[in-house]
Formats: C-alpha cells, sequence, structure tokens
C-alpha cells in the first residue's frame, strides 16, 4: 500500500471507531430508556408506594395530609388552547413530617370555573418532581405575589412562610372519575420520557458503514483513475 492510501485509512480509522463508539452508547442509552419505560408503566398499573418508600424519580406514591389553601402558589406558565395558566402548588401538611408542595395540576389565570379545594384529611397519589436547579439565566419569581417560575421548594416554602418543606415535590394525579373539565386539570398518567435512541444509534452506524463504503471505494480505486496517475515514490 502506498503512502497515498496509507494516510486517509489512518485518517479515517479513529473517526470510523468514534461512530462506532457513539452507535454502541446508543444502544446502550435505548436499553436503559426501554426499562425505565417498562418500570414506569409497572408503576402505574400497580398500588401507590407510601411516600417514604417511594421516594425517587417517576415513582407513583400516595401522600396523607391536609391541603393549608391559604397558602397556595402559582407555578410558571402555561398556555392551554387560547387560555393562560399556571400550576396551583399547595402545601400539603402531614402529621410528625415536614410540609410537602403539591403540584395539584394547571388553572387558568383568570378564573371561569370553580376551582375544587378539597377540606380535611386527604389522600394524594401522584408522582415525584425534582427541584429545579437555578442559574444565572432562571427568571426571576416573585415571592410577595406568591408566583414563582423555578420549582424550588427551598425558596416557596420560606414564601409562604412554612417549615422547611420536603426537598422535592408531589404532582397529583387526577383521579380516574374526575371531570375532564375540573379544575386543577391534574395529569392523568405518569410521564413518559422520549424514546428516541433507536433512531440515533441508527444514525451513527450508518455514517460508520458510509465511511466503510467510501474507505472501500478509495481502496479499490485504481491507480490513475479519476485523476492523475499515481507516482513512485521509489
Amino acid at each position: 500500500m502506498t503512502l497515498r492510501r496509507l494516510l486517509p485509512v489512518l485518517a479515517a480509522l479513529p473517526v470510523l471507531a468514534i461512530l462506532l463508539g457513539l452507535g454502541t452508547w446508543q444502544v446502550q442509552r435505548l436499553h436503559w430508556k426501554t426499562d425505565l419505560l417498562a418500570a414506569i408503566a409497572a408503576a402505574e398499573a400497580g398500588p401507590a408506594l407510601p411516600l417514604d418508600a417511594g421516594a425517587r424519580p417517576y415513582a407513583k406514591v400516595a401522600a396523607t395530609g391536609r391541603f393549608d389553601h391559604d397558602r397556595e402558589a402559582l407555578l410558571g406558565l402555561q398556555v392551554r388552547g387560547t387560555t393562560l395558566g399556571a400550576h396551583l402548588v399547595t402545601p400539603l401538611l402531614r402529621q410528625d413530617a415536614p410540609p410537602l408542595l403539591v403540584d395539584r395540576g394547571w388553572v387558568p389565570l383568570e378564573r371561569d370555573r370553580a376551582i375544587a379545594r378539597p377540606e380535611g384529611e386527604v389522600s394524594v397519589t401522584g408522582y415525584l418532581r425534582p427541584a429545579d436547579e437555578r442559574d444565572w439565566n432562571s427568571p426571576r419569581d416573585d415571592p410577595a405575589g406568591r408566583r414563582f417560575y423555578l420549582f424550588d421548594p427551598v425558596a416557596i416554602g420560606r414564601a409562604l412562610d412554612l417549615p422547611p418543606p420536603m426537598p422535592f415535590g408531589l404532582v397529583a394525579l387526577a383521579p380516574p372519575e374526575a371531570p375532564a373539565a375540573a379544575l386543577p386539570a391534574a395529569p392523568r398518567a405518569l410521564p413518559r420520557p422520549n424514546n428516541p435512541h433507536l433512531g440515533y444509534a441508527i444514525t451513527w452506524y450508518g455514517l460508520a458503514a458510509a465511511l466503510v463504503g467510501v474507505l472501500a471505494a478509495f481502496m479499490l480505486r485504481r491507480p490513475g483513475q479519476g485523476g492523475a496517475p499515481e507516482k513512485d515514490p521509489a
């Protein structure tokens, strides 16, 4: 093999290794995400775990306590249809346990319907929501107006004059019998993360195959074909 043929091959080998590595990584991610989705489906089909036994993301848990509706707050902004709204966050006060901030669901900013506010002891079923990370680009909250744009349990609890709450929140799931138009509009299923990793793996492996094809065509080309004839370095 002449130097003119060897150099492109040597240059392409690291690129080929990177493409194959990326494809393999995406296959691993595909298996991980498939297992995660299966675990979420199993959790959704099964009974809710006690809060202390299921403190992990995407776990379906149940917490018991009393809603403090006098200290509810609004989180974020979200348009549904043509209506601007936010998520209603209400502290759940629990006996011998820190308060738990519950995202009860979406409500319109201009109230056109009554919002359900259950009294007394309630059992709330939902999934855990971790706190958002704050950085220099994060929107500024309005603690005095109880308007928050990041889910920061410490900051929200301080603004609502609560004892230190749990470091995560609970996103309430709507009961199966709840009417579709009920407020707050809570989700009816656990969240499912996207699983695009098969397409990514095919892309990376496809690029690797294309690179091999280009190298093969280059190596099989006869001297002088498609350009100036090769010179004997001797």
